[in-house]
């Protein structure tokens, strides 16, 4: 078997383990992200620490996705914006949940890869002060394996699974990178990009159809590269411009 070969075979067997184990886990947060949505509320998607981020992007105003998804990048946080990273900082979860109207009653899901990063912790435990509905997507076997008293551990020591409402497992394997290249020490080539995105899309795909089935049709985006997407698109741009914090006109 070649790399190519063993990668795709790994990530497959990831997704397996996600279809095999989660499958409650996802439902239970399709179920609670439907009733919230189903009230008006927005879904707030936190991708915290990193590359982390690219979870909230996968869902944020995406193809065939839902429009109230209100995704969080706060500056610091993640790759894009580390000038310098916050996100090893303790103290600004407050800051980031008011910045994004993240009230009592809200579902909030809260990505991170592996679940230790210290913003993404700190802000798990302010959402569960502020009676906000926490979903949790991490690997769980990952943030066990760190040892509690590592130095980029939050200082409450906690993992963001610990503190979820719905806890789902990304089944990321510790170090995340799998493949091995002979002559080079560290092994190569992630997978936590790609199992994230998996179960995100699981959670929203399930999350449409609970809406379905509750009698709600759920307002959902169209590509902006196909004809029609301003038809279809820029009057829900309009509609929640002033309720979603990075969504902005195309035009």
């Amino acid at each position: 078997m070649d790399l190519l070969e063993s990668y795709q075979m790994t990530l497959s067997n990831i997704m397996s383990q996600v279809m095999e184990q989660e499958r409650e886990n996802i439902n239970n947060a399709g179920e609670l992200l439907a009733a919230c949505y189903a009230e008006d509320r927005l879904i707030h998607v936190f991708g915290a620490g990193g590359h982390s981020a690219i979870g909230a992007m996968e869902v944020f105003w995406r193809a065939g996705g839902l429009t109230k998804i209100n995704a969080m990048f706060p500056v610091g946080t993640n790759i894009i914006t580390a000038y310098p990273t916050t996100a090893k900082v303790t103290g600004l979860a407050p800051y980031i949940l008011n910045y994004y109207a993240v009230k009592e009653g809200d579902p909030l899901v809260l990505i991170n890869f592996y679940g230790l990063n210290i913003i993404a912790v700190d802000v798990a435990m302010e959402a569960k002060k502020r009676g906000v509905k926490l979903i949790t997507v991490n690997s769980h076997s990952f943030a066990h394996k760190v040892p509690d008293d590592f130095i980029w551990r939050h200082p409450s020591k906690k993992n963001i699974h610990d503190l979820a409402d719905v806890a789902v497992d990304n089944h990321v394997p510790y170090p995340d990178a799998v493949l091995k290249v002979e002559g080079i020490e560290e092994t190569i080539t992630p997978t936590a990009t790609i199992a994230t995105c998996f179960v995100l899309n699981c959670i929203m795909t399930v999350t449409i159809q609970k809406l379905v089935e509750m009698g709600v049709i759920p307002e959902i985006w169209i590509s902006n590269n196909i004809p029609g997407c301003d038809e279809h698109n820029n009057p829900l741009i309009e509609k929640y411009r002033g309720r979603i914090h990075h969504l902005y006109p195309v035009i």
